[in-house]
């Protein structure tokens, strides 16, 4: 629940390649249930990315692999990550103002430098600006943004308005227009509600509601005993949150007490993350006549009219159970109980937008002891993520025009192309699966749509009205612009050449919906991507994230869907089963993990992470196989070591390079909790440890860790 708006994103619509931009970035650093650390470290020069495209045959004798960070008191057979990157994590402690500290995040403070240049420039131009530009509106709302004493100055007045009208409800049903009312302003609460590919037929967009409304990361921590201190902790930022409205200490404990009841009501009928991954869970079709017989005192044809939908045949109330408990919730709990949670819940969202104190306090509860983050982001850090959550794609509009030449896509989209290949090549030759199913795996393999660093077409910002001076009135309007964008998809034709990320984003998706793979221009860098870099490098770094998203076609979510994106089984009884025998033997190498130190009873969960782990290890054999097509086309280049490696060895180095890093002990444990990624450190080592051309690089034994017995290896893909 955040003022500016991001659309229901579920594993089942994208799959993404780090969890630290699955979702558009805002100013809310820490906003659960998934707290960021997308960016992290001290200012450096950004790096452009045009300097980093490759062809996919460079050849280089110059060594972008500083062998200097390597531990060669470690086995590389025993512990590859530790081998590859435990000097790097010792002299690279996270930053005071960080909940984790890696490549990504250094990858990600490059492109946020740049950002910041770029908001800086137009910060400075905007009064002579061509009017109603983007350079115009994006300067000045990072301007408004960058006005502290301004800011502090209004307190929390803009959001008294809000305030006034929660605090006049009398009724369930004067409740239910202001939640009617609020949401046509793009302020969500209770539930999500956005656009979606129909997954019964991939042609059409369809409304979407899903679950929400929790304030906790999940609904585990509303009544499992080991989250007792987080739910105390979070009751009392609830009534802190509310004395900084003026609400006397003893009112606001009692609310707070009732915020806290009303939430564990509502996450007793929610989904937890790993069943929200079970397809049947995130869609479910519904007239609107069957969604008002779920939700008897809620009524959606009401709803839709106040967002100015238009109503259709239907669509997916996505979580019935969840609906009708909050339809439960509306007449069965106090209305004083609703006001307080609406009232919380409207500063809570505000809160990054308002007075430091605010900012302070939210930061003290999703930052401190949500994450462990001992520092809060400077000020102008915050700034930028608020100017992307509202006006994302238009920064990323002037952040191509900066960075991301013509050339660099081409060379970007040779590279897509050969791994695309070598997916085929494998699908080809499976030894498990029948021709049949083979055939329809092609089948999808040809529709696969590949978008390389930005959309083809730029959104119009016209009709979005930025005002000199206002943070908090600019973000509200960007928050309602932007959710009737998403609102206007819906009745028409699906658009494949959508993007759900900006350019400057450092992620990667797969969109089984559309079946397309996406890579922003700010992943295409170093360590992934380079210029001057040995085959070896880069297909062991952008080459398996080509893979990893190609390989989300035909994960455990992805092989559901066609290659038009509808959700359909094109598979025989005889490959299914023999896929899921597969992948359980994944989810159970991924269940036996504890990766927090001195916390042997947290283990990662095999089946929450399962869509990951089979990407990584599809992407990072296709990769491999792609750089041996590679290396026979430049047999040279095949037999030269580099810093006395060979090609083989530096592809896995780099695999491994690419998921260095340190994460704080409480921010690693709400990640098992939340995330779809396994931890970083096991990234390095799960995929390689299933591969025998891992153990042929570097000479291991059977025995070694890092070669998992014959009875135990995966090979999917």
């Amino acid at each position: 629940m955040t003022k500016t708006y991001l659309k229901p994103l579920t594993l089942a619509v994208s799959a993404c390649l780090a969890l630290s931009a699955c979702s558009q970035p805002d100013s809310n650093d820490h906003q659960a249930p998934v707290a960021s650390g997308s960016v992290a470290g001290a200012r450096s020069a950004a790096a452009p990315v045009s300097s980093s495209a490759v062809p996919a045959t460079a050849t280089s004798s110059a060594s972008v692999f500083n062998i200097q960070d390597l531990d060669t008191s470690a086995n590389a057979c025993s512990d590859f990550n530790t081998f590859v990157n435990a000097k790097w994590v010792a002299a690279n402690p996270i930053p005071a103002d960080r909940s984790r500290w890696g490549a990504f995040d250094q990858l990600a403070e490059n492109a946020l430098n740049t950002q910041h240049d770029i908001l800086n420039d137009a910060a400075k131009n905007a009064g002579q600006a061509k009017s109603g530009s983007i350079e115009q509106k994006l300067g000045w709302l990072y301007q408004a943004g960058m006005d502290e004493s301004a800011i502090d100055k209004a307190g929390f007045d803009p959001i008294k308005p809000q305030l006034a009208k929660i605090a006049a409800l009398k009724d369930s049903k004067e409740l239910v227009d202001w939640l009617d009312d609020s949401y046509a302003n793009g302020d969500g609460y209770v539930f999500s509600f956005g656009s979606g590919t129909d997954f019964k037929d991939a042609r059409k967009t369809i409304a979407f509601a899903f679950q929400d409304g929790l304030g906790l990361p999940t609904n585990q921590y509303y009544t499992d005993p080991k989250h007792a201190d987080e739910r105390k902790a979070y009751q009392a930022y609830v009534a802190k949150t509310l004395e900084l409205t003026g609400v006397p200490a003893a009112q606001a404990a009692k609310q707070a007490e009732q915020v806290l009841a009303l939430e564990t009501a509502l996450a007793k009928v929610s989904l937890s993350p790993e069943q929200m991954r079970d397809l049947d869970n995130e869609y479910h079709f519904v007239s609107f006549k069957q969604a008002d017989a779920i939700t008897p005192h809620f009524s959606w044809e009401k709803f839709f009219a106040a967002q100015g939908v238009a109503q259709g045949e239907g669509f997916s109330l996505s979580q019935p159970k969840f609906f009708a408990g909050f339809d439960h919730l509306l007449t069965t709990t106090p209305i004083d109980a609703w006001k307080a949670y609406l009232s919380f819940h409207t500063i809570d969202s505000a809160s990054p937008y308002l007075a430091k104190n605010f900012q302070d306090n939210r930061f003290d509860f999703y930052g401190k002891t949500l994450s462990g983050q001992p520092q809060q982001q400077d000020r102008w850090k915050r700034v930028v993520h608020a100017v992307n959550g509202a006006m994302g794609e238009a920064l990323g509009q002037l952040f191509v025009a900066r960075t991301f030449t013509p050339e660099a896509k081409q060379r970007a989209e040779d590279l897509v192309n050969n791994v695309r290949d070598a997916l085929k090549n494998r699908i080809e030759n499976l030894d498990w699966m029948t021709p049949e199913t083979k055939a329809k795996a092609i089948d999808k393999w040809n529709k696969f749509l590949p978008k390389i660093g930005y959309p083809d077409h730029w959104r119009d910002w016209s009709g979005l009205a930025i005002k000199p001076g206002d943070f908090y009135g600019d973000i509200e309007a960007a928050g309602k612009f932007n959710y009737q964008h998403d609102l206007a998809k819906i009745g028409k034709p699906t658009d494949r050449s959508d993007w759900m990320m900006t350019p400057q984003t450092v992620n990667a998706y797969y969109d089984p919906s559309t079946n397309t793979i996406n890579f922003p221009a700010a992943i295409l860098q170093p360590p992934f991507f380079y210029a001057k870099g040995d085959d070896a490098i880069n297909y062991g770094g952008i080459g398996a994230v080509i893979g990893h998203e190609s390989s989300h076609g035909f994960d455990d979510q992805g092989s559901q869907f066609d290659g038009e994106g509808n959700r359909a089984n094109w598979w025989s009884k005889a490959d299914a089963t023999q896929f899921k025998a597969r992948t359980a033997k994944l989810v159970q190498q991924f269940d036996a993990y504890t990766p927090i130190k001195d916390k042997p009873d947290l283990h990662v969960n095999g089946n929450l992470t399962l869509g990951e782990n089979i990407a990584d290890l599809g992407g990072l054999n296709v990769a491999y196989d792609a750089l041996q097509t590679a290396l026979k086309k430049n047999p040279k280049e095949a037999d030269t070591k580099i810093d006395g490696y060979t090609e083989d060895q530096r592809f896995f180095l780099n695999w491994a390079r690419v998921w260095r890093g340190n994460v704080r002990e409480k921010q690693a444990i709400l990640y098992l909790n939340v995330d779809p990624h396994a931890p970083a450190a096991l990234r390095a080592i799960a995929a390689p440890s299933n591969m025998p051309a891992f153990a042929q690089a570097f000479q291991c034994k059977a025995g070694d860790a890092m070669v998992r017995g014959q009875d135990k290896q995966v090979k999917i893909w």
